[in-house]
């Protein structure tokens, strides 16, 4: 437990110090004259990549998923509060959507879910919806939003989300024997990344859509 508390206590270190340095990318990009929502955008995509994705590849050394899952449901907090003051955290929040929200509450609840039923023995299977929503997600956006210059839903990011995922399905997938599974989750979550239904985002497509899969690849002798 105490190394837990410990590590919880560097990745929140990090975590926010990820948060708050984006801050001079923000201003940056505005003073080279970027556009607001896109200098946004950027930054909410490294949030993905950085805060999200190196932090969820940390996740199996704790002894228990509950201090992840916890803090998770901190970071969900603290981004709803800071929307409901006026989006404090104005450079990488829109006050369009919640999606960030929904980002840190799917992270959480996606690892917690996957290793409360599975086990500890399958607990780096559960950080790979989380893997394909941070490195995935953050990647596709970031090639949109250089492509495009603002958010959109092309299908070119897709094909790049597919680059990333099917490889990080298959590597975390072999450790317990869904290597083919887990490609084929991350090609599932390449592209349900491009629907969305008012308040249901991304997000939440991603990490549902490729637990399923990988729990039937889990239970099922289809690997």
């Amino acid at each position: 437990m105490v190394f837990d508390i410990l590590l919880a206590i560097i990745l929140s270190i990090y975590v926010a110090s990820t948060f708050y340095s984006l801050k001079f990318l923000y201003e940056y990009n505005r003073r080279k004259g970027v556009e607001n929502e896109t200098a946004i955008y950027y930054n909410r995509k490294f949030v993905h990549i950085f805060a999200g994705g190196i932090t969820a590849l940390f996740m199996p050394f704790f002894s228990s998923y509950w201090v992840p899952f916890l803090a998770s449901i901190i970071l969900t907090v603290v981004t709803y509060i800071s929307h409901k003051k006026g989006s404090k955290l104005y450079w990488f929040q829109n006050k369009r959507d919640y999606n960030d929200v929904n980002f840190c509450i799917m992270w959480g609840f996606s690892i917690f879910l996957l290793w409360a039923f599975l086990g500890d023995e399958y607990k780096w299977i559960a950080i790979i919806p989380a893997l394909f929503m941070s490195f995935g997600d953050g990647v596709t956006g970031l090639i949109r939003n250089m492509v495009f210059k603002k958010r959109s839903k092309h299908p070119i990011g897709n094909v790049f989300m597919a680059f990333v995922c099917i490889p990080l399905g298959f590597g975390f997938g072999s450790l317990c024997g869904i290597a083919i599974g887990g490609a084929i989750a991350g090609l599932i979550a390449s592209i349900v990344e491009l629907f969305e239904i008012g308040p249901i985002d991304d997000n939440i497509f991603i990490t549902i859509f490729s637990s399923i899969f990988i729990l039937i690849f889990i239970f099922l002798p289809i690997n």
